[in-house]
């Protein structure tokens, strides 16, 4: 194949093309020659430039560090002349301390507690500087004298602020702390602030410095001290508030009265827990203790004393608290249970004083037979023992014999209690027949007064009174017969209220049992087995009614199923022998050994004697049982009724057939002289029977 021809024309465009591009190639090589030789240039320019400048830096330097380090040198020696200055101020400053500080510590910390700090803290500064840098100067004993004088006016002053400031808690404000307002629904807590915040704050801070740098404990006895003797004053205070108000209203304090105060008029007095002592207890002892020719001013005078003393101990255990809250505010923790333990001696101890004066009291007049003091024992006790919980809430921390204090009373209470319930017992059962002792009329005997009321009083106190016969009941004191959980569980079970209930329900009915055969022993002083009978029903049927109107029954039907048909079955049995004693007089009313008589026909002598003595034998009788009888009493006006109905029916029923069967028989000429009274007459006498006033 032949190759393609390219025109002619189309070379020459091309090579007038080519040769175009190859002249501006050319031109611009040209022009970056000529601008490189222009760079070329310009640099030889700047590299002379440079070497200029290094040069003259070079001379410039060699000029300039000579002088620099001069300065340098002449800087250094300025800061150490003025850091010797200052040091020298400083230390001459330790020189002048004792006498700049002499004026202040003078006229000691009292008004200006922060300034008298701030000098203390250069006087200690001044007492170290010296002690590191020269022990030897005469200086460090000025200023030592000073810092030892310094501390001394501060507890001083800790000792002046305490006891310038620590007042006895007022009664009033003690009663509102331990009350209770049952209309309110939310009780309002009662704050005892017993130190001006001001001040508070002075002794805390003292209290601060002296732990750090005073190094010194004694503030700590010196504020338990003081606490101490405020604390028991307060109680004091409660106490005598107690003894005045009831020497001014004319009438002592009774836990059944409480007291109305004159400040607080529109609030209700505080309720104490035991409240709910009433009258009764004041009644049995007035009872108990008339036998004994106790006087009842004496009673009223220990009503005061029981009630203040219950106060007293919820007053201690309030009081207690708030001297712990303020106590850990101003002295160090590792000290505080030491410091509070010391501080509530005194006045604990004067309450267990005295309590174990009760308890003595108690126990002298138990033996001297006067059992209404366990009453005494009785409120204290059961106080004692709601409160024990939080009285070692509140001792927590304080040393086994400070808590003890207490559970050592409790115990002696109750080892009193149950003594003098087991004497009074066996005083039922002792009580001796004196005939000038038993009532004419055959009314109930105050032995039998005296033993329900007595009894009655448990019911406030159950478990009271059944943890005292449980805290003998492993002396075999009683003989229960234990179910398989007592039997089997610890000393615990003994205290049980199930436990308890049963022993009290056991000692009342051992209580009952020896009056029951006292009351028997007693009815045969009287010669007639009639007003016997009447003195049995009287007192059988007090203790059925008095059982039935209290929970008595129930307590005796713990342990005693059949006590009230027991009652009732002898009560009935009293009557039938009562009964017996008008046999004498129905007697002459019946047929025995008498002849049949017709009317109409002429008696004999003997035969009329016979009527005659018939008709005098039951009039002598009736006129002669109706006297005595009268005067004889059953104060139960339905047994009273229900013994004449039943009387009057059996006479009456037998008088009118008597009468019937003599009425057409001629026996005599002056039948008014025995026929001397009519049926209705005879029911008449009857119904007047065990009343002294008809």
């Amino acid at each position: 194949m032949r190759p393609r021809m390219i025109p002619t024309e189309d070379a020459s465009a091309r090579k007038r093309e080519i040769e175009e591009k190859l002249k501006q190639e050319q031109d611009q090589l040209s022009f970056i020659r000529e601008n490189l030789d222009k760079s070329n240039q310009l640099t030889k320019s700047m590299v002379s430039i440079l070497s200029s400048f290094e040069s003259r830096l070079m001379q410039l330097e060699n000029s300039i560090i000579p002088v620099h380090k001069q300065t340098e040198n002449l800087q250094r020696l300025q800061e150490n002349v003025d850091k010797t200055l200052s040091c020298l101020d400083h230390v001459i400053s330790y020189y002048h301390v004792a006498k700049e500080t002499d004026k202040i510590i003078k006229e000691g910390p009292a008004g200006r507690l922060d300034e008298y700090l701030a000098c203390i803290a250069k006087i200690q500064k001044a007492v170290e500087y010296f002690q590191d840098n020269n022990p030897d100067s005469p200086e460090l004993n000025t200023v030592k004298a000073r810092f030892e004088k310094g501390k001394e006016l501060l507890e001083a002053e800790f000792r002046s602020l305490l006891t310038r400031y620590s007042k006895p808690v007022p009664p009033i404000l003690i009663l509102d702390a331990i009350g209770t307002d049952e209309d309110l629904e939310v009780q309002e807590e009662v704050v005892l602030e017993h130190l001006p915040e001001a001040a508070l704050q002075d002794i805390i801070c003292i209290s601060a410095w002296l732990v750090e740098y005073g190094r010194n404990q004694d503030f700590m006895n010196v504020y338990y001290q003081i606490r101490s003797s405020q604390l028991d004053r307060s109680i004091k205070g409660l106490k005598e508030h107690f003894r005045k108000n009831s020497a001014s209203s004319g009438v002592l304090y009774s836990p059944a009265v409480p007291i109305k105060r004159k400040d607080t008029p529109t609030k209700k007095p505080p309720k104490r827990p035991g409240h709910d002592l009433d009258l009764r207890v004041r009644h049995v002892s007035d009872a108990l203790n008339e036998k004994h020719g106790a006087a009842a001013g004496k009673d009223d005078m220990l009503d005061v004393e029981i009630d203040s003393y219950i106060h007293c101990i919820s007053a201690f255990v309030k009081l207690a608290q708030s001297e712990y809250a303020l106590l850990t505010e101003i002295i160090p923790e590792h000290h505080q249970k030491k410091t509070f333990d010391s501080l509530i001696q005194e006045a604990l101890d004067s309450l267990m004083l005295e309590g174990e004066g009760i308890v003595s009291a108690a126990r002298r007049a138990t033996l001297r037979h006067d059992y209404s003091a366990v009453l005494t024992i009785f409120p204290i006790l059961r106080h004692l023992k709601q409160t024990k919980p939080e009285f070692d809430t509140t001792l927590q921390g304080t040393a086994a014999s400070t808590k003890n204090k207490l559970p050592t009373l409790i115990t002696s209470m109750e080892t009193v209690g149950a003594k003098a319930l087991e004497e009074f017992a066996d005083s039922i059962k002792n009580d001796p027949d004196k005939e000038y002792n038993m009532p004419k009329d055959g009314t109930v005997h105050e032995l039998t007064s005296n033993a329900i009321l007595f009894l009655q009083q448990l019911l406030d106190f159950q478990e009271t009174a059944g943890a005292m016969l449980a805290s003998q009941v492993l002396g075999d004191t009683y003989n229960i017969p234990l179910d398989p959980r007592e039997t089997s569980s610890s000393a615990s079970s003994y205290s049980s209220l199930e436990f308890s209930r049963k022993l009290l329900s056991t000692y009342i009915c051992k209580v009952l049992g020896n009056l029951q055969l006292n009351l028997l022993s007693k009815s045969k002083v009287y010669e007639d087995s009639a007003l016997s009978a009447i003195f049995l029903h009287n007192n059988y049927n007090y203790i059925l009614k008095s059982l039935e109107k209290s929970e008595l029954i129930q307590l005796v039907a713990v342990t005693q199923k059949r006590a009230e048909s027991s009652y009732r079955e002898l009560i009935k049995e009293q009557i039938k022998i009562y009964q017996q004693s008008w046999v004498k007089v129905t007697d002459y009313l019946n047929d025995r050994n008498m002849p049949m008589f017709q009317p109409g026909t002429k008696l004999k002598d003997k035969e009329r004697q016979m009527i005659k003595d018939k008709f005098k034998g039951f009039n002598d009788g009736l006129e002669e049982l109706c006297k005595i009888q009268k005067v004889w009493a059953i104060p139960d006006k339905e047994q009273r009724d229900a013994i004449r109905q039943a009387q009057k029916k059996v006479v009456s029923e037998a008088y009118r057939a008597f009468l019937n069967r003599y009425a057409n028989i001629s026996f005599t000429k002056n039948p008014e002289k025995y026929h001397k009274y009519r049926p209705d007459q005879v029911e008449e006498m009857i119904e007047k029977l065990f009343d002294t006033s008809a």
